[in-house]
């Protein structure tokens, strides 16, 4: 059975792309008791778990998560905090999903989500920036955006950037990429007509806006996107191409400086390259 991974809100499931790509689950439970038995079943059917969750913010769910991880004295539970959006971290979710059926090791996999985050572009179209805390607001864009009609469009992710709709553009990929679009209020098909083109995205699917995106933008105002990889072997040549290392912790397989599921950082080797990537992703399509 592959890794399972698992999310901490039902809205974070994006729907498989392929037959091949396995569900997420939803963790932790409505209970202890419950999380619990949920996550020792899943441990002893997929022998390691992956559990993502935003990084940002005091959530319940998360300290239950640690809770059972604790409880159940378990070392095949990674509980990964993530610092994207919400739309931004079910993408990742499902890159994962797709990974888990290939031949990489747990700890590669886990590992391997801080790599996969960095060319994920998540972003939103804000009728209001006046609470957004997640990226740097000039003093300018918090006066416009008290002005009706005004609307931002913000990256959040990989480079924080804000600009003023109709006056600039948000820079995008250098590679093919898939764009998710979550609608809000007030509507706005800024992103489909003008964005998704000019970073010329492969695709564009629509789904349900997660419920904790609100918080996340300081708004209720806003129409969230996410474009990233969708091509499993892409994804699949973009993780193989980092150098593996031995955790000298656990002795699981990690890619990076730090292992996925007992966290030690990676010591500084004395004659040792650092990991590179072995080639560059492909240019998006025209």
């Amino acid at each position: 059975m592959p890794t399972a991974i698992a999310v901490t809100s039902p809205d974070l499931v994006l729907p498989p792309l392929d037959r091949q790509t396995p569900p997420a689950t939803v963790q932790p439970g409505p209970t202890l008791e419950q999380s619990l038995n949920a996550m020792h079943t899943l441990v002893e059917q997929h022998g390691y778990v992956i559990a993502l969750h935003p990084a940002s913010g005091a959530d319940p769910a998360v300290q239950r998560l640690r809770t059972v991880r604790s409880v159940l004295e378990s070392d095949r539970i990674a509980v990964l905090g993530v610092a994207l959006p919400p739309l931004g971290l079910a993408l990742l979710a499902q890159q994962l999903r797709q990974l888990s059926v290939c031949d990489f090791s747990p700890g590669v996999l886990a590992s391997s989500a801080r790599l996969l985050a960095h060319y994920i572009y998540a972003g939103a179209v804000l009728g209001s920036v006046a609470k957004l805390d997640h990226v740097p607001v000039p003093l300018t864009s918090h006066a416009t955006s008290w002005m009706p009609g005004a609307q931002f469009g913000v990256l959040a992710n990989p480079r924080p950037q804000l600009v003023r709709i109709g006056q600039e553009g948000l820079p995008g990929p250098e590679f093919g990429t898939r764009m998710l679009v979550a609608a809000g209020q007030p509507p706005s098909d800024w992103v489909t007509a003008q964005l998704a083109p000019a970073w010329r995205v492969q695709g564009v699917a629509t789904v349900p806006l997660p419920e904790q995106s609100a918080r996340w933008w300081g708004t209720n105002r806003l129409v969230e996107f996410a474009a990233g990889l969708h091509d499993v072997s892409v994804l699949y040549q973009l993780v193989s191409s980092v150098r593996r290392e031995i955790c000298h912790w656990c002795g699981l397989e990690l890619i990076g400086d730090r292992c996925g599921f007992c966290g030690a950082p990676l010591p500084p080797p004395s004659a040792q390259q650092p990991s590179t990537l072995a080639r560059a992703l492909p240019r998006g399509a025209t």
